[in-house]
């Protein structure tokens, strides 16, 4: 982008920003008259009466109040948006998927028109489960809006630097950083490449968090002053725009004789924020052994039960290896979670060929997965000494809950039809008579 707005540091802070001076008042809330002529609104994250720990809101001083950012609604067809609990059939049986990356749209696409869901879980009615979707567009919102009231979106570029306008501010979004929107922010998002591409984590349920350390104390991992949260921004542009509100899996749209992103002033820790991935310090087994993933968590949005997660978003950054006498890429697995995950950049060293930036893939609940033949044929006989991983960042979407694929998934060409003979190879090496 031409130009990089500025950006407070924090995660979790209460902030207060302006765009013009004294646009936000001092020792109150909500001024008989606010300075500007401004209206005061409170947009709420939580219920009013949440502990102080996860009570969320934020206040803002707009040039509209938001009653008048909505009008008569009417229904319209975002076909390969889905939401849980998506009910649309497919044949396609149980198994471990993988996909190619999305291709350039043949036609204009914006971003809303540009998801398409590969699988999803639980009832975003019931603030539950979570979906995933791949976006790939070529035009720019200018003129539309969209409103997510269904879940917080966790946005990760993989091609195509993303500039995400909000009601709070803009946010310039490059290849290796992620973007965090609230669920009910509204926001415009465009980009300068021809195409942009990338990944979607919708959020039913509980916000994502920082998880807690444990035993590795107080650093390292995402530490929290590396995320940003944007500084006011405003656009007082009285020219027709459209708002497209997601509610409950359906998409409603109406029409305005102005931009909603006019919020000159704002306080509060209910925000949108970015984050770039290479801050997150890794670590990791420094003799033997290979430590649960687990420990590449950068956020995460609890549930109920204690250390079980709506979702984890978890990545697989440059890092050293050095464990002794180890197979050290990820072992043979089967999970009670279920794994959704990504390639930005580079290779994932589990698997040599097949899975490149831009394309995903799904081990569902209990289904097993890990190195393809080659990474495990490289690892098993590789030379031990240190060796540093490089050009590469993976990440996965890991939910508590089963995930459904979506029709689009199920049927698209880029469906891996051969993904499972990745570890036909991988024949019996049984020997009775020795022991290495």
């Amino acid at each position: 982008m031409s130009d990089t707005p500025l950006m407070m540091p924090g995660f979790g802070n209460d902030f207060e920003t302006e765009a013009l001076p004294g646009a936000l008042p001092q020792g109150r809330n909500s001024p008989q008259k606010c300075a500007y002529g401004l209206y005061a609104e409170q947009l709420s994250g939580s219920p009013f009466t949440a502990p102080r720990s996860t009570n969320e809101r934020s206040w803002l001083y707009r040039i509209r109040p938001s009653v008048r950012h909505t009008g008569r609604f009417t229904k319209i067809d975002v076909p390969l948006w889905k939401t849980a609990p998506d009910r649309d059939p497919h044949d396609l049986p149980l198994g471990q998927y993988r996909w190619d990356p999305l291709p350039a749209p043949n036609t204009p696409c914006d971003f809303i028109y540009g998801i398409r869901t590969m699988t999803s879980t639980g009832d975003a009615r019931q603030h539950l489960g979570m979906a995933a979707s791949l976006y790939a567009f070529n035009e720019n919102m200018t003129d539309r809006v969209l409103l997510n009231a269904d879940a917080e979106m966790l946005i990760v570029p993989e091609s195509g630097t993303l500039d995400i306008f909000t009601e709070m501010g803009r946010m310039v979004v490059p290849s290796g950083h992620i973007a965090v929107l609230p669920r009910g922010m509204m926001a415009k998002i465009r980009t300068d490449a021809k195409m942009a591409r990338g990944y979607i984590c919708e959020n039913y349920g509980a916000k994502f968090t920082l998880p807690d350390r444990g035993p590795i104390g107080a650093n390292c991992l995402a530490n929290p002053r590396d995320f940003k949260t944007s500084v006011a921004a405003f656009e007082d542009d009285d020219t027709a725009h459209q708002l497209v509100i997601k509610w409950c899996g359906g998409f409603h749209t109406t029409r305005l004789d102005h931009s909603p992103l006019d919020v000159v002033a704002w306080h509060g820790n209910y925000t949108p924020y970015s984050y770039d991935l290479s801050t997150f310090s890794p670590v990791g087994a420094i003799s033997f052994d290979h430590p649960d993933p687990s420990i590449f968590t950068v956020m995460t949005a609890p549930s109920e039960t204690a250390g079980t997660a709506n979702i984890d978003f978890v990545i697989f950054p440059e890092r050293w290896l050095v464990a002794e006498n180890t197979f050290r890429p990820p072992w043979y697995h089967r999970n009670i979670m279920s794994e959704f995950m990504g390639l930005i950049t580079g290779q994932y060293d589990a698997k040599e060929e097949g899975f490149v930036p831009g394309g995903a893939s799904l081990h569902n609940m209990m289904l097993p997965h890990g190195p393809d033949l080659d990474a495990f044929e490289k690892a098993s006989n590789a030379d031990l000494v240190p060796v540093k991983l490089t050009n590469t960042m993976a990440f996965m979407f890991e939910t508590r809950f089963p995930q459904q694929v979506s029709k689009f998934a199920a049927e698209t060409d880029q469906l891996q039809d051969s993904y499972i003979d990745c570890w036909a190879g991988l024949q019996k090496q049984f020997d009775g008579t020795r022991k290495t």
